[in-house]
C-alpha cells in the first residue's frame, strides 16, 4: 500500500491519500482524541502523539498536529497508523458511528433561499476546499448573514478568513441577493 501526503494551506494540517475510499459518502471530524470513539482509524491516529485532530473525506484522511510539533517527527507514525489500519480490515467509523453528509437542517421561511446556499457550496465551494484537506457545510441562514461550519484543513487555517470573506461571501452574494455576510461558526 503506497500512502501519498499533501500539504495543506493550513501549515497545521497534512492531507494524507491511502489510494483508496476512506468513507463511501459524507465526512467525519474528530477534533479530540475524546471524539474518536466511533472510528478504529481515528482512534490509532490520535495514538500518535502531537496529533491534535482527524478529518475523512471520501478519499482522504487530514490529521492536524498541535503547535510545536515538526510533521518530520510524527509523519512516519501517521503513515503506519494509516497502513496498518487498511491492513487489518477493520471499519473506518464503527456500526453506528457518526459520519455526516454536511448541512445543517433550517426551518424556516427562508427555505428556497436556503437551498440556493447549500446548493451552490455542494457544487462550487465543497469540492475546492476539499482538495486542501477540509470541508465547509451550512450552518445557518438569519437575517442575510450565512453561518458555516469550518472542518478538517479549513479549521484553524490562517487563509481561512480570507476564503470566507472573499471567496465563499462574493460567490453567494452575486447569486443570492438576500445574503449580506457569510460568518463562520464554532460547533
Amino acid at each position: 500500500m503506497f500512502i501519498q501526503t499533501e500539504s495543506t494551506p493550513n501549515p497545521a494540517t497534512l492531507k494524507f491519500l491511502p489510494g483508496q475510499t476512506v468513507l463511501e459518502m459524507g465526512t467525519a471530524d474528530f477534533p479530540s482524541a475524546e471524539a474518536a470513539g466511533s472510528s478504529p482509524l481515528a482512534q490509532r491516529i490520535f495514538a500518535v502523539s502531537g496529533v491534535t485532530g482527524v478529518f475523512f473525506g471520501n478519499d482522504f484522511v487530514t490529521v492536524t498536529k498541535a503547535d510545536g510539533v515538526e510533521w518530520d517527527h510524527i509523519k512516519p507514525a501517521i503513515l503506519g497508523a494509516v497502513m496498518e489500519h487498511f491492513q487489518s480490515g477493520q471499519p473506518v467509523i464503527s456500526e453506528g458511528g457518526e459520519q455526516t453528509s454536511g448541512h445543517a437542517e433550517h426551518t424556516g421561511e427562508d427555505g428556497e433561499i436556503v437551498n440556493q446556499i447549500k446548493e451552490l457550496l455542494d457544487s462550487r465551494v465543497r469540492p475546492a476546499v476539499a482538495q486542501d484537506g477540509g470541508d465547509i457545510t451550512f450552518h445557518g441562514f438569519d437575517r442575510g448573514v450565512v453561518y458555516l461550519h469550518m472542518q478538517g484543513a479549513c479549521a484553524g487555517c490562517p487563509s481561512s478568513t480570507l476564503t470566507l470573506k472573499m471567496g465563499i461571501e462574493n460567490l453567494l452574494r452575486h447569486y443570492i441577493p438576500e445574503v449580506t455576510e457569510v460568518r463562520p461558526v464554532a460547533v
